[in-house]
Formats: C-alpha cells, sequence, structure tokens
C-alpha cells in the first residue's frame, strides 16, 4: 500500500514574492499540500544617493562586507559596477545567500554555522579587530544587532540602506479573502515581517478567530518570537533555518498532532 504524502490535501501559505516562491511552491507540491502563493514581502530598491555611490567607488577601502540576505546580494549587485579594485572580504548568512553571492562570481569568506544574527557575531568576532571596516548593506527593516555588537568591540560599522520591505497592496485582499474562508491550513513565515504584515492585516479585518486552527510554522527564533509577540502559538520551528527543513518540522508535528 502506497502511503500518502505527508502534507496531503493541506493549504500551505508561500508568503514569498513570486521569484523566491517558486522553489517553496514546488517543495511543498512534492509533499503533496497546495501552496497558496500570497506575497506578504516585497523589497525596491532605494534611488541612488550621494553616500550610496560614493560607497560603491570607495568599496576597496573596507575589510569585510556583510551580506544577510540573497536579496541584499541581488540589490547590492544591481548598484556594484567593478571598477578594478580590489573588493572587501565577504561574508554571509544562510546558505542561500551564498549561492546567489557564486552566481555572481563572487566567494564567500565566512559563512557561519548558525543563520541568526547572534550565531554570526559570536562566530565573526574572530575574524575582526579593532579598526577594522566593515559594510552591511541592508533593508529599511533589517534589525541592527550585528552592527551594535561589532561597534562594541572597536569594529568600524558602516550600515547602508539598499531597498525597502513592504507589503504590496494587492496582498491584503487577497489574503483576507483566504483567511476568512478559513482555506489556510499552514502559516509558514519565512520573516518577521511576513508576519507583521500577516497579522495586520488578520487584524484589520478583525479574522483573528479564522486563524485559531491553523498550524503555525516559522523558518527560525527570530520569526518565532515576533510570531509569539502577537499572540500565536509556533508548532514548527526548526534547527536549520531554511524553508527545507521549516516543511520537515512541520511534517514531524503532524506525525506527533
Amino acid at each position: 500500500m502506497i502511503s500518502a504524502p505527508p502534507l496531503q490535501n493541506k493549504h500551505v501559505l508561500i508568503p514569498r514574492g513570486a521569484k523566491q516562491a517558486k522553489a517553496f511552491s514546488e517543495l511543498v507540491e512534492r509533499l503533496g499540500g497546495i501552496p497558496a502563493e500570497i506575497p506578504l514581502i516585497a523589497f525596491r530598491p532605494v534611488a541612488m544617493s550621494e553616500e550610496l555611490f560614493y560607497i560603491l567607488k570607495e568599496i576597496h577601502k573596507y575589510d569585510w562586507i556583510v551580506f544577510t540576505s540573497n536579496v541584499t546580494v541581488e540589490t547590492f549587485f544591481s548598484y556594484y559596477k567593478n571598477n578594478g579594485k580590489p573588493f572587501p572580504k565577504i561574508a554571509v548568512i544562510g546558505s542561500k545567500t551564498r549561492e546567489v553571492l557564486e552566481e555572481k562570481n563572487y566567494q564567500a569568506s565566512f559563512t557561519p554555522k548558525e543563520y541568526v544574527a547572534e550565531g554570526f557575531v559570536e562566530e565573526f568576532l574572530p575574524h575582526v579587530s579593532e579598526g577594522m571596516r566593515v559594510l552591511i548593506p541592508k533593508g529599511n527593516l533589517a534589525r541592527e544587532y550585528i552592527s551594535s555588537s561589532l561597534k562594541k568591540h572597536g569594529v568600524l560599522v558602516d550600515e547602508l540602506v539598499i531597498y525597502e520591505t513592504y507589503m504590496p497592496e494587492e496582498s491584503r485582499s487577497q489574503l483576507a479573502e483566504m483567511v476568512s474562508k478559513e482555506k489556510l491550513d499552514i502559516l509558514a513565515f519565512t520573516s518577521p515581517s511576513t508576519i507583521n504584515h500577516f497579522m495586520e492585516t488578520v487584524r484589520d479585518y478583525q479574522l483573528e478567530d479564522k486563524i485559531a486552527d491553523c498550524i503555525v510554522a516559522c523558518i527560525g527564533p527570530v520569526s518565532k518570537r515576533k510570531a509569539e509577540e502577537y499572540g500565536l502559538t509556533v508548532h514548527a520551528c526548526p534547527k536549520t533555518y531554511t524553508v527545507e527543513e521549516m516543511m520537515n518540522s512541520v511534517i514531524e508535528y503532524l506525525k506527533n498532532e
């Protein structure tokens, strides 16, 4: 007898934009689930500024550049044009970030074992010393934990906002409709921002009671804390912070339910 796929007929929220959602949706389908793609988060590059222009021109003066996500890599290299000057050593958080970097023909000199800011800082500190210069390209909503922690150890850190995070307006009504009709079984959150945008919509439409029976999954501890701040019970959170492991943790939860 052939066993049913682990997520058979489960409707899974895919909160990423079309480009990033594809691989996630395909994973859910392979597991027997039904992906519901509703982009709760989107990114737009900031306009070229004098500060951004200057930093790109003087990039060789930094010892390290830190990329915290594949979005920061994509956005940074949409601005940066190789001027022949030495490029800083590169530190990245996450295997996907490293993959996207390598697609640009750059190699990371440092990748932490743990894909969160706290783990990154602990592992990265031995690689820097007082007076070193570090550049951190980021989104407008990114945490400041890495920069503040490095500064405490005398590292000279510049943070550079290169993109804005926002919720696509058309997603609000789409999400409200699906939640109101209770068409979502699993809420798979990939960042604190996806949780913020989800809960803002749920509260605006007064749909809290419609998500009471949903399984809540978070990609990592930072997202988990954000979900719990909203009063959500998190049923699945992996030790390795990838969508694959998040779905595996959902499957484990369902087995024991």
